[in-house]
């Protein structure tokens, strides 16, 4: 069994809970206005077998095992479930905790079958509308949907994750949308709000394409802060905490 690998990170501390050897994958379907790694749209990528992806994070295995685990994200991991399947079962052999980084696209038996080795999911729910997904990302928004669905249904617990970017996705109505959509899912454990960033404009400007957020400006961290506030004030009981230093908040928790 091979996969086709955009690269690895050995100690990641943002893709999940505690430590975290990374694998990203090479391939995706989206077009997302803000996405960080255009480099990852191509499925062509350097090709690794399982059992060359797992020598590779066992070696790291004594930084990461206490806390941590490993993360395959992408591009869209689930454009290769077979391999991330494979991949994970052969983790859980190891006693290594599994997360999915994914924007929730793709087979849904082939989903099933990654879930099944799945301790985490950190899915990416982009939109509040469908109109938008289709506009920013050439995306279907009740394929996520329908995702996470099947998430809660194998109670795999969830983390969702949103950018925020002014003037597009910061408005109150938006950001409460997507709190409420959020919190329809019982396995959820955590929406993170993460502040968009150009910091991906050199690789589209490598690549020769063009960046379709360069107009908008960058997200603060204190507007992250408020836009949590406006959460806890209007659908209060939902929330139990902040968490700052995660800039998380916390459901079901």
């Amino acid at each position: 069994m091979k996969g086709r690998v955009h690269s690895f990170q050995s100690l990641g501390a943002v893709d999940g809970p505690g430590l975290r050897f990374i694998v990203f994958l090479q391939g995706c379907t989206l077009r997302c206005a803000y996405c960080h790694n255009p480099d990852t749209w191509s499925p062509a990528g350097a090709e690794y077998t399982v059992d060359e992806v797992v020598e590779k994070i066992l070696r790291c295995k004594p930084y990461f095992a206490e806390n941590g685990g490993v993360t395959v994200s992408g591009g869209e991991p689930l454009m290769q479930w077979a391999f991330v399947s494979e991949l994970f079962r052969r983790l859980h052999c190891e006693g290594i905790h599994t997360a999915l980084d994914t924007a929730g696209i793709g087979d849904p038996e082939g989903a099933r079958s990654v879930l099944l080795h799945t301790d985490l999911v950190l899915c990416d729910l982009k939109f509040s509308n469908e109109e938008d997904y289709l506009r920013y990302c050439r995306g279907n928004m009740d394929t996520v949907l329908r995702f996470l669905k099947q998430t809660e249904n194998l109670k795999v617990p969830l983390w969702i994750r949103h950018v925020v970017v002014p003037g597009l996705t910061d408005g109150t109505e938006p950001i409460l949308k997507i709190a409420e959509l959020a919190a329809r899912f019982s396995n959820l454990q955590r929406l993170e709000l993460l502040p968009f960033r150009k910091l991906c404009v050199s690789k589209y400007q490598a690549m020769g394409l063009p960046f379709p957020l360069s107009d908008y400006g960058e997200c603060t961290d204190a507007e992250i802060q408020e836009l949590y506030r406006i959460i806890e004030n209007h659908l209060p009981e939902k929330a139990e905490s902040f968490c700052f230093p995660n800039r998380a908040y916390k459901f079901n928790s």
